[in-house]
């Protein structure tokens, strides 16, 4: 080691050694560069980049060879035999290319062979360049030295050629086997030098063909130097060439993939599917997994298939370059489409054939609307022969180029009449010279219709002619100056709209005026009224009980109800009166007087209509209504407060019991104020537990017995007092707080009852809403549970019309709630239309007859006849029946001697909280523990 060390910097010129090995790394990263563009390359170019390669990178490993021996100072002067060196740079290049060749065809696992190839070419290079020096004396070789370098030089070559033909094309790629193949070259060279051993002898003349040392130097620099620029400026193109080339091709197959409308794949020389864009997949609906590698007739109906035109199809493309057709094809679920196909076949750069390129566009849409096409085309003449409107074209001379059948028929023209060519003035004068118009008229008609067919936007006139026929004409230029005009007979239409017109302002019930009839002539009549300094009476009617009417004798009875009352109240108005329907059982009015006693009159003669007997069918109906009844400008002075003051007025006239009448007073809009502040405050009390329970006490009629107790809900007002049922009932349920509070009583009743020492049963009220709830009997079921109350304890008070709004969901739910074994009592039965159907209906446990027979009892035969019905209906049904009310020893004694089951009132004791009410002396007790 120590004699190649002396060797290399003792006896060489280290400026010529760096050139040395400027000039081999430079040769080997162009001889890796031009192997990769080889190994990336095919066919002719393939070989191309194999010699180019050879040869530059092979004269660069040459070339460094000869300058490192010209660096070499052996202390005499010497030449170089010309034949012996050509010998070692082909020996150079051969190597080169033989390596190179060896690694490209063979695959990455030859590298061993091209490294030992190279090491052996470029060992053999130094050697036979080292014959070549021709100096007076002789060459001694240390033979271990010899071998090691020939051993370096391959086993670096090796790992070199498999780093370069295993690596990517990264630059780092090709600098790191440049290097190990420059170490490889550069030690096997110095190691060889170290071997030499320069023997001095005489002095001989140099032969005429030697080459001296400064003309190799010039020209092996200038060689070499051209070489690898050339080769390496050729790779770089060729890399940029082919970056630029994969770039397309990229963004071509980007492209492809990208189209969704086109079916786009390439098949194989057999017809075998071999590759799948996005818009294949979404036309026939595979994924590429699936139909890669199958053979496109697969998308052929088998009939396509039986007769073989798949292969047609390839063999036309294979012979005339291109197959196109279209047919039915299928998806992958055996849905057909109609497909555009075109088949191209493709060829490499040798002309060979490798395949066809398929592009399928799914035409479905476009078939089938060519089909729509043709037959609108079809129809077109029979449509225009037998339209309902008659059509002209006119040219831009005005002249009738064509026209149909239904133009002679809507004008009265005899069919045949030779009309095309005619001009339009012309065919306005024939009506004149068949007496069907007048000069004057055709002219005047001419004219109106020449301003409409020259305007740019054309236009439509509607006319009605001498035989009553109304019809519209309606021209459209088209914009070379010719028009097209259609002519409807609107004659049934204009009649239609007359009457629609009258519906439109009229309700189709009853006939009356409609709310925005009503509205529309009470704006007028106000208008007028504020300069005749007149009044205005705007009049709210709600018809009594029309629900019940409904519910007892069907909707067509209360519809025919209507419409006699609407007839009356009709015939009851007189000049300046109005009465419209607003919708439902709802009607308004409206009158204009000067004298109060006018208003009576009206007022009067309306409850008059309202409250006649009606004859309805079978029926005989007594109907009733509530007025209302609100002036202007002294309540109000526009519409809309005019109308809600009456209608406040006429909410008065319904709570009320005996006015049937009311006038608006100034105190109904604080009283409207004082329900929405008392609606709020029923929402806080129920939050804030202002509300408690009272129990009033039920007995045997016979032996006194206590049966239970009613519980009654009650108000305890932090500023107002005790609020009565009476006053916040309604507002609960208005203000939608009523369902809440019929929970909270239903719990804390089932809680309070659950304590007591005794066994008595609590009667508890149920709302409309709670019992139109189909939640109601999940919520007994869970209070019962919760406070552990038995449910034979328990008994739920319904009323009729809590019943009759939905009469089959209340019996349903009734039924579920009896089926706990919770009993459930009719209330105030009595007091409605169809109380008798109610209780035939469902199995009720308990009649309650309603306070206002008791109240009665001791005066009116016709109360007692009435109880003694009811108690007999109840015994009938095997029902007990309870009488609320009973406030003296009469009635109790009355009821009694009736056959009274049970009673209740104050007689027995007024309704007091728990613990405050009396069982005989005693009152309720908790259980002790």
């Amino acid at each position: 080691m120590s004699k190649v060390i002396s060797c290399l910097f003792l006896s060489h010129d280290l400026r010529l050694v760096v050139l040395a090995g400027t000039l081999c790394m430079l040769s080997c990263f162009v001889a890796v560069m031009l192997l990769r563009r080889a190994l990336q390359s095919s066919g002719a170019a393939q070989w191309t980049w194999l010699a180019t390669g050879g040869a530059a990178g092979g004269f660069g490993i040459w070339a460094t060879h000869f300058v490192a021996m010209l660096a070499y100072d052996a202390g005499t002067v010497f030449q170089y035999e010309l034949g012996r060196t050509l010998s070692s740079l082909a020996l150079a290049m051969a190597a080169t290319t033989a390596a190179t060749a060896c690694a490209t065809f063979l695959g990455q696992r030859a590298y061993v062979a091209a490294g030992l190839l190279f090491g052996l070419g470029i060992s053999s290079m130094h050697f036979t360049g080292m014959a070549a020096i021709e100096f007076p004396g002789d060459i001694a070789f240390d033979r271990t030295l010899v071998i090691c370098a020939i051993v370096i030089a391959v086993a670096l070559a090796i790992p070199a050629f498999h780093l370069a033909c295993g690596r990517g094309r990264r630059q780092m790629g090709l600098i790191i086997p440049s290097v190990v193949l420059t170490l490889g070259i550069v030690l096997m060279h110095f190691t060889a030098m170290g071997a030499v051993t320069v023997v001095p002898g005489p002095a001989e003349a140099f032969p005429a063909s030697a080459l001296s040392p400064t003309i190799m130097i010039v020209t092996i620099a200038t060689v070499s130097l051209s070489l690898l620029a050339a080769g390496l400026t050729a790779a770089l193109f060729a890399i940029r060439s082919e970056k630029a080339v994969a770039a397309g091709e990229k963004s071509f197959r980007l492209l492809v993939q990208g189209v969704t409308d086109y079916a786009i794949y390439m098949l194989d020389r057999d017809g075998r599917v071999a590759n799948w864009n996005a818009g294949a997949q979404r036309a026939k609906g595979y994924v590429a997994s699936e139909i890669v590698g199958k053979h496109f007739s697969e998308f052929y109906p088998h009939e396509d298939r039986v007769a073989g035109l798949p292969e047609r199809g390839l063999e036309t493309a294979l012979r005339d370059g291109k197959f196109e057709s279209e047919g039915w094809r299928l998806r992958k679920d055996g849905s057909r489409f109609w497909a555009h196909v075109v088949i191209d076949a493709i060829y490499d750069e040798r002309k060979g054939h490798i395949g066809f390129a398929k592009i399928t566009r799914d035409r479905t849409e476009q078939m089938e609307a060519a089909a729509r096409l043709k037959a609108a085309s079809d129809n077109l003449s029979l449509a225009l022969a037998n339209m309902a409107n008659g059509i002209c074209l006119y040219d831009t001379e005005e002249r009738l180029v064509l026209h149909n059948k239904r133009l002679l028929e809507i004008f009265d023209i005899p069919e045949g009449t030779p009309l095309v060519g005619k001009s339009f003035r012309e065919l306005c004068e024939y009506r004149a010279c068949h007496g069907l118009e007048t000069i004057a008229e055709v002219e005047s008609f001419y004219a109106q219709n020449r301003s409409l067919f020259t305007n740019r936007d054309g236009g439509e006139l509607t006319r009605q002619l001498k035989n009553g026929t109304t019809v519209r004409t309606i021209h459209r230029p088209i914009g070379d100056g010719s028009w097209v005009s259609t002519i409807e007979d609107i004659t049934e239409r204009v009649q239609s709209e007359s009457k629609i017109n009258h519906l439109a302002s009229h309700d189709s019930l009853t006939g009356l005026p409609n709310r925005a009839h009503f509205e529309e002539r009470l704006d007028a009549v106000l208008a007028r009224a504020e300069t005749t300094q007149t009044r205005v009476a705007a009049i709210c009617i709600d018809l009594d009980r029309f629900k019940d009417v409904n519910d007892s004798f069907g909707h067509a009875v209360g519809d025919e109800l209507l419409k006699v009352l609407s007839t009356r109240m009709s015939a009851a108005t007189n000049d300046g009166e109005f009465v419209a329907r607003f919708g439902g059982d709802e009607f308004v009015g409206f009158k204009s007087f000067n004298e109060d006693a006018e208003l009576g009159d009206f007022a009067d003669r309306l409850m008059g209509a309202l409250t006649t007997k009606a004859e309805i069918g079978s029926f005989d109906i007594l109907p009733g209504a509530s007025l209302g009844i609100a002036v202007y400008p002294a309540d109000a002075t526009d519409r809309e407060k005019l109308l809600s003051n009456a209608d406040m007025a006429m909410y008065r006239s319904k709570e009320s019991p005996d006015e049937r009448i009311s006038f608006y007073e100034a105190g109904m809009d604080e009283a409207a104020r004082e329900r929405r502040s008392l609606a709020r405050d029923v929402w806080t009390a129920l939050s804030e537990k202002q509300f408690f329970l009272a129990y009033q006490v039920q007995k045997d009629a016979r032996s006194g017995a206590i049966t239970g107790y009613e519980v009654l809900l009650r108000w305890q007002h932090p500023e107002r007092g005790l609020v009565p049922p009476s006053t916040f009932i309604p507002v609960a349920e208005e203000c939608g707080a009523i369902s809440a509070i019929g929970d909270w009583v239903l719990e804390h009743a089932c809680a309070e009852a659950a304590l007591w020492t005794n066994k008595d049963k609590i009667a508890v009220n149920l709302s409309p809403l709670q019992l139109g709830n189909t939640a109601l009997v999940d919520k007994v079921r869970t209070v019962l549970l919760k406070t552990g109350l038995p449910a034979s304890r328990l008994e739920l008070e319904v009323t009729e019309s809590a019943i009759i709004g939905d009469k089959a969901r209340a019996l349903h739910i009734l039924r579920q709630i009896k089926a706990l074994g919770v009993t459930v009592a009719i209330d105030d039965f009595g007091t409605g239309y169809s109380s008798l159907e109610t209780l035939r209906s469902f199995p009720f446990d308990k009649i309650k007859l309603d306070r206002s027979f008791t109240t009665d009892l001791e005066n009116s035969r016709q109360s007692k006849a009435f109880v003694r019905a009811i108690v007999a209906l109840g015994k009938s049904l095997e029902v007990s029946v309870l009488a609320e009310g009973v406030e003296t020893e009469e009635q109790m004694r009355v009821l009694t001697a009736e056959g009274c089951d049970e009673l209740q009132g104050f007689l027995f004791g007024r309704p007091a909280p728990y613990g405050e009410v009396e069982i005989g002396e005693e009152p309720l007790r908790k259980k002790t523990a």
